[in-house]
């Protein structure tokens, strides 16, 4: 139980002195990065998916 305390310890002091933490500003910018790259992805993956279900409909006259 003593090293799992210790472990604790260490742990809290290593997130409190040593991790620099990302300013408001950074994490925004971070959010928009993803939320707008998530987007595209999105996009991309639907058109794929149009373009897919049209060639199969047109070879084989079914979706």
């Amino acid at each position: 139980m003593e090293k799992v305390t210790l472990y604790l310890k260490e742990s809290y002091q290593e997130l409190m002195e040593h991790v620099t933490w990302p300013t408001m500003a950074q994490l925004q910018e971070s959010t928009v990065v993803v939320l707008v790259t998530s987007v595209i992805l999105a996009l991309l993956i639907f058109i794929m998916d149009l373009a897919c279900g049209f060639t199969f409909k047109s070879i084989y006259g079914v979706l």
